[in-house]
C-alpha cells in the first residue's frame, strides 16, 4: 500500500491507498540505496516562478534549508501533494508493487517525515535499512510546469549525511542486484565503496544517472565508475550527452562499451538499449501526460522487472514503457490503483 499526503489550504491530509502487490511469484531480491526524501509536489500556473527562482527548466538543483523555506512560502497558494520519494526509492517501490523481493537505504530526520518514509517502505513490503539523524529529514520541492516538465529544488537534509562509514557488508547479503541512483554522486567514497561491497557479494550493479548537472559536474568520476564497476546504465537523451558529447545512437554505442546493459531513453520515441554490441528499440504507451516526475524511476523499475524475470531486451524496455507511461498520468511519482490494474493486466 502507498501513503499520500493532500494539501488544501496549507492542512496536510493524509490518505492511505489500499491496493496490494501484484500477485505474482516472489522473484530475485533487489537492493536501492539513495537519498531518502519526501517529494513535495507542486503545480505551477506558469514558468515565471522558476525564473524568479532562477532554477534552469528541467534540472535538478541543490538548495539550502532557507531557500528550501522560501521556496515553499513563496508557493503556498498553489495546488500541493506530499510523497515519499527519491529517485532510487521510488524504482524500489515499484519494483516491491511487482512482487519483487526489495530492500532500500538511505538515511532519515527522527520526525514526522522520517517516520512516514518508513511506514511507506514497510506497508509496501520494502525491507527499510533506515538509519536517522537529527538532521530534518531531506525535502524535494518538484515544480511542475504547464507542459508537464518538472524542476526539482531539494533539500537534502539527513539524506545528505549518510556516508560510507554508515555501510556494511551485512547490508548486501541476499540480493542479486544492487540499484544507485545518480544524485548520490557529490558523496564520491560512498557510492564507491557501497559499489565494493555490492560487488563483493556478487550483485550486478545498476545506475541511474539522474540529471544531466549532476552528470557535468561528475563527469570523470561517473565515467571512471561506470567503466569499472558498473552492469547497466539508465541515462535520458540529456543525461547521456553529458555523459558522451553524442546524440543518442552514439552515445548509446559509447555506453554499451562501458558497461554490460546501457539504456537511453529518447522521450516520445521510446527507448534504445545495447547489449553484446546489439541494439534494441521499444516504444512507449498511450498517455494522458500529467507530470513526468518519476518516469525515469518507474522505467528502471520495469525493466529491471523484466530482466530478472529474463525477458528480452525488447521486452525489458516495454514494460518500463508500460510503467513510465502510467506514473506520468498522475502528480507525483507513484502509480495509483488504476494504475497498477492497468499494468498487471497488461504485464
Amino acid at each position: 500500500m502507498c501513503f499520500l499526503i493532500c494539501i488544501k489550504n496549507n492542512t496536510h491530509i493524509f490518505v492511505k491507498n489500499n491496493f496490494n502487490k501484484i500477485d505474482m511469484a516472489k522473484t530475485d531480491k533487489i537492493l536501492g540505496l539513495g537519498n531518502a526524501l519526501v517529494d513535495i509536489m507542486t503545480k505551477l500556473e506558469s514558468d515565471n516562478l522558476l525564473k524568479e527562482l532562477n532554477l534552469p527548466k528541467g534540472s535538478m538543483q541543490l538548495v539550502d534549508s532557507n531557500t528550501s523555506t522560501d521556496i515553499i512560502n513563496k508557493t503556498n497558494k498553489l495546488q500541493k501533494t506530499l510523497t515519499s520519494g527519491g529517485s532510487a526509492a521510488n524504482t524500489i517501490h515499484g519494483l516491491a508493487i511487482l512482487g519483487v523481493n526489495t530492500g532500500f537505504i538511505g538515511k532519515v530526520g527522527n520526525d514526522k517525515m522520517g517516520d512516514f518514509f518508513m511506514s511507506d517502505m514497510k506497508d509496501s513490503g520494502i525491507k527499510p535499512q533506515l538509519l536517522k539523524s537529527q538532521t530534518p529529514t531531506g525535502k524535494a520541492i518538484a515544480l511542475v510546469s504547464p507542459d508537464s516538465e518538472r524542476t526539482f529544488a531539494t533539500y537534502l537534509g539527513a539524506a545528505v549525511e549518510l556516508t560510507a562509514d554508515d555501510l556494511n557488508q551485512d547490508m548486501f547479503i541476499g540480493y542479486k542486484y544492487f540499484h544507485i541512483e545518480g544524485y548520490l554522486v557529490q558523496n564520491h567514497k560512498l557510492i564507491e565503496e557501497s559499489i565494493k561491497m555490492a560487488k563483493k557479494e556478487g550483485l550486478k550493479v545498476s545506475l541511474d544517472l539522474a540529471s544531466y548537472n549532476v552528470v557535468e559536474d561528475n563527469l570523470d568520476f561517473l565515467q571512471r565508475i561506470v567503466s569499472d564497476y558498473v552492469d547497466i546504465v539508465f541515462a535520458n537523451e540529456e543525461e547521456a550527452k553529458s555523459f558522451t558529447g553524442k546524440e543518442p545512437d552514439e552515445a548509446l554505442d559509447i555506453i554499451g562499451e562501458m558497461c554490460e546493459i546501457a539504456v537511453v531513453k529518447i522521450g516520445k520515441d521510446g527507448s534504445l538499449i545495447k547489449v553484446n554490441n546489439i541494439t534494441y528499440k521499444s516504444g512507449v504507451i498511450d498517455a494522458n501526460r500529467v507530470d513526468t516526475t518519476g518516469a525515469g524511476d518507474l522505467y528502471a523499475a520495469g525493466f529491471l522487472y523484466g530482466l530478472i524475470n529474463n525477458e528480452t531486451m525488447t521486452k525489458c524496455g516495454d514494460l518500463g514503457a508500460l510503467l513510465a507511461g502510467k506514473v506520468i498520468e498522475t502528480m507525483g511519482a507513484k502509480i495509483t490503483k488504476d494504475g497498477w490494474d492497468f499494468i498487471k493486466d497488461n504485464i
